[in-house]
C-alpha cells in the first residue's frame, strides 16, 4: 500500500477498468439544469392541498375537537382526525403509529399532528385550520433523557414498561441494553491513570434542503398511490399501509428526487394523512411541511447524556472502559441507543469494558438516524476521554491511539469480533499526512485529532439488467439516489460486463417495479446494491456467453467473455464485442434480462479519523475552523469523487453539530429556533476547504473490496474540534454544541 497526498488516495494493489473511475453522473445534467423531479413537484390531474393542525403544547390531554368553523369554509373540500384511521387497532405498534400519524387521545410534543384538513389551495387550508378549535388538559412535559428519567417525571406511555425498572412500574425507559466484556473491576484496578467525564449533547436536525413533502391517489381501484421524496420507499409504502388497515400490495409508492436525507426520510410524515383525505374527495392530495413544521415535527437524532470511565497503564495500555448512555427516543419507541453502545469503545482493544445504555421518552419528536446515528454522541465523549489519557501519559494522541487501536480479531463490547479493518491504515495515513506536523501560528489556535467507527448495513436489495440491442443496458433499482448512487451502482456492472458506464441507463423505480429493497440509508447502497448488480451483470455475461455458443454453434463452456469481448476459448476467429451480440439478440432467441437479488452479508465496517486546526476568540467564544482534513478507509472508492464528496458532506455536519446546531427549547416545551434563520447550520463562509484522504483497505465481504462511505465521517468531526479547543485554550468542552456562550461559560468556570 502506498500513499499519494496529490491524489488524496491511498492507493489499493487492485485496480480495475471502470471501477475507481470518475465519469460524469447519469443525473447530474438534469439536477444542474432544474428539470430534476423532486417530491413537491407533481402534480396530477385535479389536485388539492392538504394542511396538518398541529399541537401547539408539548405534552396535553385531548379534551374536544370542534371541526365545524372549516367545515363551514366553502373551500374546505375534506377533514380527517385519528378517528378516521380504522382496522387492526388491537396491535400496540399500529396503535402507536397511528398516534404519531395523528393523535387522539394525547399529544406527546409541539407539532404533534391531530387534524387533516384539505382544500382547494395551500392558504385555503391554513385559514381552515385556524377555524378548528382543540380543548386541552394541559400536562406536565419533560424534554432530556435525565429529566425523563427521574422518579418525579410525567409518564408519557402509560403502559411502557421496562425490564431495567421492572414489569410493574411505569416508566419511560423504552429500550434497555446492557454489553459486558471482562472484568471492569480488575481493569480499574491495573489502571495508572483513570479520567472520568459527564458529556451533553443537544438534539439536532438533518438540515436538508427540501422538506418532507407527499403526493397521494387513493384510486377507485382501491390502491394507494404515493409521490414523495423519501430514503425508504418500502419503508414508507409499508407503514403507510399499517396505518390505513391496508395490505401491502394495495399501496405502491414511486420515489422521485431527493433533496437529501441523512437518515431523516424513513417514515411517512403525511402520506396517510393524504391519502384519507384523497379517499374522501377522490382527488389527488399534496402536503408539504413548512421548514418550521419540518424542524418540530420529523425526526431529529436524540440528545444524550453519556458518562464515559476509562483507564490506561502509564505506558499507554487501555485496561478498562466503562459508559453510562442516556439518549432521547422522542415520543415514540426508535431510539438510537443501541447503535451508540455498539460504537462508543469501537476503535479500541481493551479487555475489560462495559456499557449501559438507555432509550429514553421525552417530549419530543420521535427521533431518527443523522447519518451514523447515535455515533457521534458516543464517540464524542470517548474520544475526548481518550485524548485526555494520552495527554496524562504524555504520549502523542495518535500514537496512544494506534497503540490501542483495534485490528482484525478484535471483539467489540456488544460480541462481533472485527474482520479486516483500516483503523491503523487510517491512523497511519494521519500520522504522516503533512496537517499533522505542519506548524500552528498564532495565539489561541489549537488542534486536534479524533477518530469514529461505524457499522454500515447490507440487507436485500434487487436489480434488473435489460439489454438493448443497441448494446446498451437499463439498469432497473430501488435505492433512491442521494449522492450518485445511479452511478456508483452502473459502474459495478459496467465493470463486470466490460462496456462504457455511460452506456448503462440506471432507472430508480416504484415499489410495484422492482423487488423488495432496502432504504438508502445505514452506508449500504454501493455496498449492498451495487452487489446485486454485479450479480445481476454476472447473470448476463453467462446469457451473453450461451448466446454466442448457439451463434456459433459451440460447446457454452468453450467461450468466455472478458472486458466486453466474447471469444471462444478453442477458435481464436470467433469473437464479437457486446454491440456486436447485442446486435444479434433479437435474431437469435429471447430477450437476455439478467436479474439479482441480494441480502447482502459481508458487511465492513468504516473508520474515519479528522485533523483540526482552529482559533477561538477567547472574548466572545467564537471558533473558527482554519484547516480540517478528513482520512477514511471506504474499502474501494467506486468513484473518488462521490467518495470526496461525501466525506467532505459529512465533516461539514459534523462541525455544524460541534458548534452550532442545536434545539433550543423554551421552558414551555416548544422549539424556539425553529427555521433556518435560528436554527444555525454552517454556510461556505465558516468552512475551509475540506482535505480528504481515502484509505482502502479492501473489504473481503465485496465483490469489489467496498465499504459504506455515507455515514462514519460525521463521526469524529465534534471530538477532534473540542481536542482542537482544548489544544488552544486549555479548557475542555464537555457539552454540544461548543457555542460561544457555551465556550465562554467554560472559560468562565476555569478563570473563577
Amino acid at each position: 500500500m502506498t500513499t499519494s497526498y496529490e491524489s488524496n488516495v491511498v492507493l489499493s494493489t487492485k485496480e480495475y477498468d471502470v471501477v475507481g473511475s470518475r465519469p460524469i453522473r447519469h443525473d447530474g445534467a438534469d439536477k444542474v439544469t432544474g428539470s430534476a423531479k423532486y417530491g413537491a413537484d407533481t402534480s396530477p390531474t385535479g389536485l388539492i392541498y392538504g394542511k396538518i393542525l398541529r399541537s401547539p403544547h408539548a405534552h396535553a390531554r385531548i379534551v374536544s375537537i370542534d371541526t365545524n368553523g372549516a367545515e363551514a369554509l366553502a373551500t374546505t373540500r375534506a377533514i380527517v382526525t385519528g378517528a378516521d384511521f380504522t382496522g387492526g387497532d388491537g396491535e400496540k405498534e399500529t396503535r402507536d403509529l397511528r398516534e404519531s400519524v395523528m393523535a387522539t387521545r394525547k399529544v406527546l410534543y409541539k407539532g404533534h399532528p391531530i387534524v387533516g384538513v384539505a382544500a382547494t389551495s395551500p392558504h385555503d387550508a391554513e385559514e381552515a385550520i385556524k377555524l378548528i378549535k382543540i380543548e386541552y388538559e394541559i400536562l406536565p412535559h419533560v424534554l432530556t433523557a435525565p429529566d425523563a428519567m427521574s422518579k418525579a417525571a410525567p409518564i408519557l406511555h402509560e403502559d411502557n414498561r421496562s425490564e431495567y425498572s421492572g414489569d410493574d412500574v411505569p416508566t419511560n425507559v423504552e429500550e434497555y441494553i446492557h454489553h459486558q466484556k471482562g472484568d471492569i473491576a480488575k481493569g480499574f484496578a491495573r489502571a495508572d491513570v483513570v479520567v472520568e467525564r459527564e458529556y451533553n449533547t443537544a438534539t439536532v436536525h438533518q438540515g436538508y434542503i427540501e422538506p418532507q413533502n407527499t403526493t397521494v391517489i387513493w384510486g377507485k381501484d382501491g390502491r394507494v398511490r404515493i409521490w414523495c421524496s423519501t430514503q425508504g420507499p418500502f419503508d414508507v409504502r409499508d407503514a403507510t399501509a399499517k396505518a390505513l388497515g391496508l395490505e401491502e400490495s394495495e399501496v405502491v409508492l414511486t420515489p422521485q428526487e431527493i433533496g437529501g436525507g441523512f437518515g431523516g426520510k424513513f417514515d411517512p410524515y403525511g402520506a396517510p394523512v393524504a391519502a384519507l383525505l384523497s379517499k374522501k374527495t377522490n382527488r389527488p392530495v399534496k402536503i408539504v411541511m413548512t421548514r418550521s413544521e419540518d424542524l418540530e415535527a420529523s425526526g431529529p437524532t436524540p440528545g444524550s447524556f453519556i458518562k464515559v470511565k476509562m483507564g490506561c497503564t502509564k505506558k499507554g495500555e487501555l485496561v478498562a472502559a466503562q459508559a453510562y448512555m442516556a439518549y432521547e427516543s422522542g415520543a415514540y419507541s426508535g431510539s438510537m441507543i443501541s447503535a451508540g453502545t455498539m460504537c462508543v469503545f469501537a476503535p479500541y482493544e481493551c479487555e475489560n469494558m462495559e456499557v449501559q445504555g438507555f432509550g429514553v421518552f421525552v417530549n419530543k419528536p420521535s427521533t431518527n438516524a443523522y447519518r451514523a446515528p447515535g455515533a457521534t454522541n458516543a464517540e464524542f465523549a470517548s474520544e475526548s476521554v481518550i485524548d485526555e489519557l494520552a495527554a496524562k501519559t504524555g504520549i502523542d494522541p495518535v500514537e496512544f491511539r494506534m497503540l490501542n487501536a483495534a485490528t482484525e480479531g478484535t471483539r467489540r463490547v456488544d460480541g462481533p469480533v472485527f474482520p479486516t479493518i483500516g483503523l491503523t491504515d487510517v491512523l497511519d495515513s494521519i500520522k504522516n499526512h503533512p496537517h499533522y506536523s505542519a506548524p500552528l501560528e498564532g495565539p489561541n489556535t489549537g488542534r486536534g485529532i479524533a477518530v469514529g467507527w461505524w457499522v454500515n448495513g447490507g440487507g436485500p436489495s434487487s436489480v434488473t439488467i435489460n439489454i438493448n440491442s443497441d448494446g446498451t443496458c437499463s439498469l432497473i433499482e430501488g435505492s433512491p439516489d442521494i449522492g450518485g448512487t445511479r452511478t456508483s451502482i452502473s459502474m459495478q456492472a459496467a465493470e463486470v460486463l466490460g462496456i462504457p458506464v455511460e452506456d448503462i441507463n440506471p432507472m430508480v423505480v416504484s415499489t410495484d417495479e422492482v423487488g423488495y429493497t432496502a432504504g438508502t440509508g445505514g452506508s449500504r447502497v454501493t455496498f449492498a446494491t451495487g452487489m446485486a448488480a454485479h450479480n445481476a451483470a454476472q447473470d448476463v455475461k453467462r446469457q451473453m456467453e450461451k448466446r454466442a455458443a448457439k451463434i456459433w454453434d459451440v460447446n457454452s463452456e468453450s467461450v468466455e467473455m472478458t472486458s466486453g469481448v466474447i471469444r471462444s476459448k478453442a477458435d481464436n476467429e470467433l469473437s464479437m464485442t457486446f454491440k456486436e451480440l447485442a446486435a444479434e439478440m433479437n435474431n437469435t432467441g429471447e430477450p437476455i434480462v439478467g436479474r439479482a437479488t441480494v441480502d447482502a452479508g459481508g458487511v465492513g465496517s468504516a473508520y474515519c479519523g479528522n485533523i483540526v486546526d482552529l482559533h477561538v476568540d477567547t472574548e466572545t467564544g467564537k471558533v473558527n475552523i482554519l484547516r480540517f482534513t478528513a482520512v477514511q478507509d471506504v474499502g474501494k472508492a467506486i468513484h473518488p469523487s462521490y467518495v470526496e464528496g461525501q466525506m467532505q458532506g459529512g465533516s461539514v455536519q459534523g462541525i455544524g453539530w460541534a458548534l452550532n446546531e442545536e434545539y433550543f427549547m423554551g421552558d414551555d416545551g416548544s422549539m424556539a429556533n425553529s427555521t433556518f434563520l435560528d436554527y444555525r447550520i454552517p454556510v461556505a463562509n465558516d468552512l475551509p476547504m475540506i482535505d480528504t484522504v481515502i484509505v482502502e483497505t479492501a473489504n473481503p465481504g465485496h465483490p469489489f473490496g467496498v465499504r459504506g462511505v455515507g455515514e462514519v465521517n460525521i463521526v469524529p468531526p465534534p471530538a477532534a474540534i473540542a481536542n482542537a479547543i482544548n489544544n488552544a485554550i486549555g479548557v475542555r468542552m464537555n457539552v454540544l454544541p461548543m457555542s460561544p456562550v457555551n465556550i465562554m461559560n467554560n472559560i468562565w468556570r476555569n478563570d473563577g
